[in-house]
């Protein structure tokens, strides 16, 4: 349930990017800076609820916040396909033929560009509040259902279905949204979670409750029951189980080493995730084709298969090189910040093969999920347990603030070197090309950047406390 809920997650998130290029944009006159606004207001809301979406969680318990979440993300993703009959109601033009049918760059164009973007927004921003719920309730469930040394097994397993999103997600909105509508890409997959959402409040309690759990589960679920309460009062009596206020936090180098490595990198991955199907359009491949759906495909499957080995490499350094679990961290985060760097060659080498880009850009977005599960892991190295939540919340707000920065300025950058033509260069391209090309050697060099900000702030291995 947890792993069909993430992908689900994952998937309602995806549907805009698979499709604003080839349907919406066409339907609503939208340039590139429209749907880099859309997506940096998305960001920067998903980051700002993840901040209080684990309090609204325990709240009100696994069973209801999990239903609440997921039907408050199926609501908004379902509402964006009414975007098309508010616009025609809100500017008067009779049916989408007609809608289609306005001038470019006339005033009539601008209005419905901007009303579309309006109402896309406030889907967007919905589908926002409701998606921030996931994580913390999956994560909440997997410490309900399972002893401590299952749980990240449990995590992994429900975690996947982000990758596994991300590779279905190509092969089936766009081909619904070529057969069926746009507007019937929103509806089907954001109807999976009321599906889902049913089926939850069924078969769902907590284990002391739940009729499918009987009492030798029951025991091997609570079977470290007594080792967790002697640890939360370990921790409320150690030196290292000491409370941090939220302002307290910024005192720490450790915090801002953190701060650093999210604020860089985060919006990278989500300039891949929201623009890479919209490249590829560019490129003469959109996701309504088939060679369209394969390179988005192969993308993530590069970036699935190769980040699952990311949690090996520090293991590696630890138990054959007797480093401290920070030292092998941050060796191993130096060598993931090495991948990146392939982005750099991805539209140079366009030019000769369309599946250049799709390599490199899989290569620099694994370099990514490695370089981020590690950087998570830095938290439980450095701060008490008391503290990790605090410390993740704030990481994702400065992360949010990177990825709405990204998103934001490459819709204006490619919108701009467009209108510029070939009177716009950087290093040999022209025009839009050239502007894919200063966003890609930015994410190239973001990771060796933070790492070396992080390294100076945090030399070596210092627990707070």
């Amino acid at each position: 349930m947890l792993f069909l809920a993430t992908l689900v997650n994952y998937m309602d998130r995806q549907v805009l990017s698979l499709t604003w290029k080839d349907f919406i944009a066409v339907d609503f006159h939208w340039n590139d800076n429209d749907y880099g606004n859309i997506t940096a207001i998305f960001s920067i809301f998903y980051a700002i609820i993840s901040l209080f979406a684990g309090r609204v969680i325990d709240w009100l318990g696994t069973k209801k916040g999990y239903v609440l979440a997921i039907f408050v993300w199926s609501l908004g993703a379902c509402m964006h396909a009414a975007c098309g009959i508010a616009t025609l109601k809100l500017t008067g033009i009779p049916n989408m033929d007609a809608l289609r049918a306005v001038q470019a760059g006339s005033q009539t164009a601008l209005m419905v560009s901007t009303i579309s973007v309006w109402l896309f927004l406030g889907c967007r921003i919905v589908l926002a509040c409701g998606e921030a719920g996931n994580f913390p309730s999956a994560v909440k469930v997997t410490a309900e259902y399972f002893p401590k040394k299952d749980r990240a097994y449990a995590t992994s397993i429900f975690n996947s279905g982000a990758s596994i999103g991300a590779l279905v997600a190509p092969l089936i909105i766009p081909v619904l949204a070529n057969v069926l509508g746009w507007e019937a890409a929103f509806l089907i997959i954001g109807g999976i979670g009321f599906l889902w959402a049913g089926a939850w409040m069924f078969l769902y309690d907590a284990p002391k409750k739940s009729r499918f759990v009987n009492k030798e589960e029951l025991a091997y679920i609570e079977s470290d029951k007594d080792e967790e309460s002697a640890d939360a009062k370990a921790d409320a009596e150690d030196e290292n189980g000491i409370k941090l206020s939220f302002l307290d936090c910024f005192k720490y180098r450790q915090t801002w080493a953190f701060i650093v490595g999210k604020l860089l990198t985060d919006g990278v991955w989500w300039f891949y995730l929201f623009w890479a199907p919209a490249y590829f359009s560019e490129l003469g491949h959109p996701a309504t084709t088939f060679m369209g759906q394969m390179l988005i495909f192969v993308l993530y499957l590069i970036v699935t298969v190769i980040s699952i080995y990311g949690g090996y490499l520090p293991r590696l350094f630890v138990d054959k090189r007797g480093m401290d679990p920070y030292a092998g961290r941050m060796r191993a985060m130096l060598i993931f910040a090495f991948l990146p760097l392939f982005a750099m060659f991805a539209q140079p080498l366009a030019g000769y093969s369309v599946w250049w880009p799709c390599v490199l850009i899989g290569l620099a977005g694994a370099g990514h999920q490695a370089w981020s599960a590690n950087l998570y892991s830095t938290i439980g190295d450095m701060f008490p347990k008391s503290a990790i939540a605090t410390i993740t919340g704030i990481g994702t707000m400065f992360g949010g603030l990177c990825s709405f920065a990204i998103n934001k300025c490459s819709g204006m950058l490619f919108t701009f070197a467009e209108q510029q033509g070939d009177a716009f260069t950087f290093f040999g391209s022209h025009g839009k090309p050239a502007g894919y090309m200063i966003v890609f050697c930015y994410c190239a060099i973001a990771y060796l950047l933070a790492w070396v900000i992080m390294k100076a702030l945090v030399p070596r291995y210092k627990k707070i406390g």
